[in-house]
């Protein structure tokens, strides 16, 4: 009963939230966020430990700064739901600015994996590509069931096939093979299973490989995709690289540590915007200790 109320509550909020005009809402989270920032919280801890990790020749001022912009792009992204999930197709179109190096939804050019980051943004971008093309994405579970499925009813209203993460790989390979794209993201510690360990800013970090087993299986190529917050409170940029040369080698843990090469260079472009909230080294090598 207490999840279907709280569920009630979510939706209540994101319906309002999506009712506003973009730039209060857009607001409202960056003042919020900030203003969480201060407060003590499991939350502003990992951010903290992650942005000490990763740049340790930061002063302790710059890092807290970081920190708290980055809690606002946070926040903001969790109130901009509301538009993702219940703003018309005509709204998000006209807030996401397109960029890209190849030509999308041309069929001809064989099975293709669009590479996620977890940037803030990364929703909006998604739900804009499903809004011009067919593609499906794979999610994770979550720990409230309800709220689960409203994320997967939600993202997928535009028509977006949704497959579990930890489903069946020969579902995405029919997928794949269909001519649908794929979208996915893989530069979160998701275990020790299926994962290596390789270098993000110089910290050994559980890597995920299914990337290049997905692309090996299906002869897909691999093309990397960032959605940034644009300033000025004006939407977001939707930005598709070119696919990546020679990828998968044939070695998984030279493509993991491609994989986060690449990844490295976004971040340093645009180091407020990525999900430093999540427990990006919860997984340490054998003899190491925790870092959280």
């Amino acid at each position: 009963m207490t999840q279907r109320i709280g569920l009630f509550f979510t939706v209540s909020l994101l319906r309002l939230l999506a009712a506003l005009p973009y730039s209060v809402c857009a607001r409202v989270g960056m003042s919020l966020g900030a203003l969480l920032y201060r407060i003590p919280s499991r939350r502003r801890s990992v951010v903290q430990t992650n942005l000490r990790l990763c740049f340790p020749d930061q002063s302790e001022a710059h890092r807290h700064a970081l920190g708290q912009a980055h809690f606002s792009h946070v926040i903001r992204s969790y109130l901009e739901r509301g538009v993702q999930w219940y703003g018309c197709a005509g709204k998000l179109n006209d807030l996401v600015e397109l960029e890209s190096a190849i030509e999308l939804g041309n069929t001809e050019a064989g099975p293709t994996i669009f590479l996620g980051f977890h940037f803030v943004a990364i929703e909006a971008g998604c739900m804009f590509y499903s809004i011009k093309h067919p593609v499906a994405s794979l999610y994770s579970k979550m720990s409230n069931p309800l709220l689960e499925q409203l994320a997967k009813r939600q993202r997928a209203r535009f028509g977006t096939e949704m497959i579990p993460r930890n489903g069946s790989v020969r579902q995405a390979l029919r997928t794949l093979k269909s001519g649908t794209p794929l979208m996915l993201a893989a530069d979160m510690d998701f275990g020790l299973r299926d994962s290596v360990f390789v270098p993000f800013f110089n910290v050994a970090a559980c890597t995920l490989t299914s990337v290049s087993r997905l692309a090996a299986l299906s002869g897909a190529r691999v093309v990397p995709f960032t959605t940034s917050v644009l300033p000025g409170y004006r939407g977001y940029k939707l930005k598709i690289f070119d696919a990546l040369a020679g990828y998968p080698c044939g070695d998984e843990k030279a493509d993991a540590l491609r994989m986060n090469a690449f990844l490295e260079q976004q971040v340093r472009a645009m180091p407020e915007q990525y999900y430093w909230v999540h427990r990006r080294f919860k997984h340490r090598p054998e003899g190491e200790a925790p870092v959280y």
